[in-house]
């Protein structure tokens, strides 16, 4: 389902490895070790993003009454900057649970605010006070998914958390 950002990110990666190998052949350690986490990072993220989705998968696997959707290029707008990722909508009628998950990947973009690695963001369809912002942050070196409000406290995401929404978005 996310083979097409699949591939992207792994062109990225190649061409990352490249410019890494460059930085290192032409005396530059200090671009070569930037570079070197910056693929650190993305391969968090990439593993962390794929996590959500495939959680909202397996979730909604067990309805056969339900449509999934996927665009896996997919661009959207959070505090202030512009996330590339993917996004996952399941339908059932009118009914639709939205999971929109990525991260900036050129300055243009704007930078992730809060620490973030990434960001998601689960909407449902007409109920809008059951919506949820997630940003995915290292914490003791470990990836985490984490919900904010609206003045930024944080609270844990789980899957649990996202048989929550299911759950909501089905009833």
């Amino acid at each position: 389902m996310l083979q097409a950002m699949d591939e992207l990110d792994e062109f990225w990666s190649q061409k990352l490895e490249e410019a890494i190998a460059d930085a290192n052949k032409n005396g530059r350690s200090d671009v070569a070790a930037y570079l070197s986490l910056k693929a650190a990072n993305d391969a968090v993220r990439q593993a962390s993003v794929q996590w959500l989705f495939g959680a909202l998968i397996e979730i909604a696997a067990d309805n056969p009454y339900l449509k999934i959707e996927n665009e896996s290029v997919h661009r959207f707008d959070f505090a202030r900057a512009n996330m590339v990722g993917s996004l996952l909508r399941v339908r059932q009628g009118v009914r639709c649970l939205t999971l929109e998950a990525g991260w900036t990947r050129t300055p243009a973009d704007g930078f992730m605010r809060n620490n973030a690695l990434a960001a998601a963001r689960i909407s449902h369809f007409g109920m809008a006070k059951q919506n949820a912002d997630l940003i995915l942050l290292r914490v003791d070196e470990t990836p985490q998914w984490f919900s904010i409000d609206e003045n930024n406290t944080r609270s844990v995401f789980t899957s649990n958390h996202l048989q929550t929404h299911f759950e909501i978005f089905i009833n």
